[in-house]
Formats: C-alpha cells, sequence, structure tokens
C-alpha cells in the first residue's frame, strides 16, 4: 500500500510473531502507605538487562523511573529500586507512599519493536 491501509495499521498495532512479549504480575493491586510492594516483569525471550520501567500518572505523560534493570534514574527517589536480568525483572517500591500511585509499565529494549 501507498498509503496505511487498515490491515498494515493492524498489524503494527499487533506486532509480528518474533516480538518479545512482556508479562506482568500482577495486573494490578492495592496497598497501604508504608507497605512494600514488587511488580515482576518476564519476558518471552531474554533481554540481558535492556529493560525500563515507567510510572505513569493520570493526565500525564509515563515517566522513567529505572534503566537498564537496575539503574535509578535521577531524581527519582532511593525508595524505587530494580533487580533482575536475562527474563524476570522486579520493580520493588520499599515504603510506598500516596505520589507513588499509577501506573507502572516495563518495556523492553533489546530488538525493535520496543514492547512493553
Amino acid at each position: 500500500c501507498l498509503h496505511m491501509c487498515p490491515a498494515s495499521l493492524l498489524q503494527l498495532l499487533r506486532g509480528s510473531s518474533g516480538d518479545i512479549i512482556l508479562t506482568q504480575i500482577p495486573g494490578s493491586q492495592s496497598v497501604a502507605p508504608g507497605q512494600t510492594v514488587s511488580i515482576r516483569c518476564k519476558t518471552s525471550t531474554g533481554i540481558s538487562d535492556w529493560l525500563f520501567w515507567y510510572h505513569q500518572k493520570p493526565g500525564e505523560a509515563p515517566k522513567l523511573i529505572i534503566r537498564r534493570a537496575t539503574t535509578l534514574q535521577s531524581g527519582v527517589p532511593a525508595r524505587f529500586s530494580g533487580s533482575g536480568s536475562g527474563s524476570d525483572f522486579t520493580l520493588t517500591i520499599s515504603g510506598v507512599q500516596a505520589e507513588d500511585s499509577g501506573v507502572y509499565y516495563c518495556q523492553q529494549s533489546s530488538s525493535f519493536p520496543f514492547t512493553q
């Protein structure tokens, strides 16, 4: 197609069978302030440490909090930490605060397309 036809657009949205699939565990959870919470991200194939964590609050753009699986982004509180490598990763928030509420995403940057 010279123009983006629906079938091509659908393929771009779905990705191809070779895409790396990420699964977050649990899908959602509720915690009280002060508790420690962990979110796991499993990938369908090994990605070394090419895993990034984002936090998104309603009405705001996603904010990078952890890069390369374990490195805390500048300005992010030390209660956030990342661990793991290969295909199993964990984001931990020690002593959750009210402002930590929102949606957390993991994204792989090992191979294109960068799935989340």
